[in-house]
């Protein structure tokens, strides 16, 4: 016999819920919470909103009966999230009555429940910002130092032994960095040098000293222009390519494969790397001089009336050797420092083909950035010098 505040609800596919009776037992207040009906995943978007009938003061206990007629995980995780609700609002909840079954079922959850609000997100000030990029700097250039010191350690012998060195591997290099790349160079050293005597001219011509265009082509081609485009195309197209290989043979576990087999990478793979652009670049630095001045000719001649010959003859008076050797000189550092980034970050790649991109990027932006902090590096040094 039952109370008419216990009346039991019919069963229905709907999830229902009911506070049978709220009982007052000295400063404890009970209260029995009736789930009845189908609890699935298909039909919980019927669950209604369950208000607690707690008292401010009051010592509070829930007591949960069941008279469902199904029962899965998903309506499991919603009551195991109401139970972490009340428990943190102070309530008892009490599961005696409650079926065994799925009393194991919520305890299992209750257990490794996870609170599904994110924690809060604290912003680093603009200090420890900097203080992490400039930790990631230092450890990426104890990362450049210990590879170039890699490099001298075992490079050094196959000099002197040159011919342990894999020479058709340097030339293939070679035809890869140098040859196939003298298009996209001389282009863009004509167009330069077209720039620079179009922005030199106007200002020159207007004090009649059109000539004087050949020194300002000449010096800034020989001593800077050349040297750091043809290193900046060849950071962006060669230094790329190495990464992507060697990340490529990483993921592909070709490089593991060689050290299996006691075949040292380091003499396979980056030593005709780094030979075939150091003796690349100076050569392809030439040859992009020579564009920029021929650029600049173009652009005297038909610009400013300054005529071939006259452009030409007049490059040996006002250009003297040692100009060209300053440029010249920077041309191996840019491509050793090129060959070791692109070599380095190719080496770090793991996990996914994802990450060959990212080194790439990577290598890329590296590369063009040291290659003109080391310009800047040898014009400092060059005007301590006098030159």
């Amino acid at each position: 016999m039952t109370t008419a505040a216990e009346t039991i609800i019919p069963a229905t596919a709907t999830p229902q819920v009911r506070w049978l009776h709220d009982q007052h037992m000295g400063v404890q207040q009970n209260a029995v919470l009736l789930l009845s009906g189908d609890w699935t995943i298909r039909s919980l978007h019927h669950v209604p909103k369950v208000d607690t009938p707690v008292k401010e003061g009051v010592k509070s206990r829930i007591v949960l009966r069941s008279e469902m007629t199904a029962f899965d995980g998903s309506a499991a995780l919603v009551l195991a999230r109401w139970i972490r609700q009340w428990r943190a609002a102070g309530l008892t909840v009490d599961l005696s009555e409650f079926p065994s079954r799925e009393t194991g079922l919520l305890t299992l959850l209750d257990e490794r429940l996870v609170d599904s609000a994110p924690s809060p997100i604290h912003k680093p000030s603009l200090l420890a910002r900097l203080g992490e990029v400039a930790v990631d700097q230092w450890h990426e250039a104890k990362s450049f130092l210990s590879f170039l010191g890699e490099l001298v350690w075992r490079g050094f012998p196959l000099l002197l032994a040159f011919w342990r060195i894999r020479w058709r591997a340097v030339l293939a290099e070679i035809e890869a960095a140098g040859v196939r790349a003298l298009g996209i160079v001389g282009l863009l050293s004509f167009m330069i040098g077209m720039v620079m005597a179009y922005q030199g001219g106007a200002t020159l011509e207007n004090y009649g000293a059109n000539v004087l265009i050949v020194n300002l082509v000449g010096i800034i081609t020989l001593r800077e222009m050349g040297p750091l485009l043809a290193a900046i195309i060849v950071a962006g197209r060669t230094g790329s390519s190495y990464t992507a290989q060697l990340g490529t043979m990483r993921i592909t576990e070709e490089i593991d494969a060689l050290r299996a087999i006691g075949v040292p990478p380091f003499e396979i793979l980056i030593f005709p790397k780094v030979l075939a652009l150091a003796l690349t670049l100076p050569l392809l630095s030439v040859f992009a001089d020579l564009m920029g001045l021929l650029g600049g000719a173009v652009v005297a001649n038909y610009g400013y009336g300054v005529s071939f010959s006259v452009f030409f003859q007049r490059i040996p008076e006002v250009v003297s050797l040692t100009t060209l050797w300053l440029g010249l000189i920077k041309a191996p550092v840019f491509a050793i420092v090129i060959a070791l980034i692109g070599c380095m970050q190719g080496l770090r790649v793991r996990g996914s083909a994802a990450e060959v991109g990212r080194a790439t990027t990577v290598s890329v932006v590296q590369a063009i950035f040291m290659v003109i902090v080391i310009d800047a590096a040898f014009s400092v040094l060059y005007n301590l010098m006098g030159y």
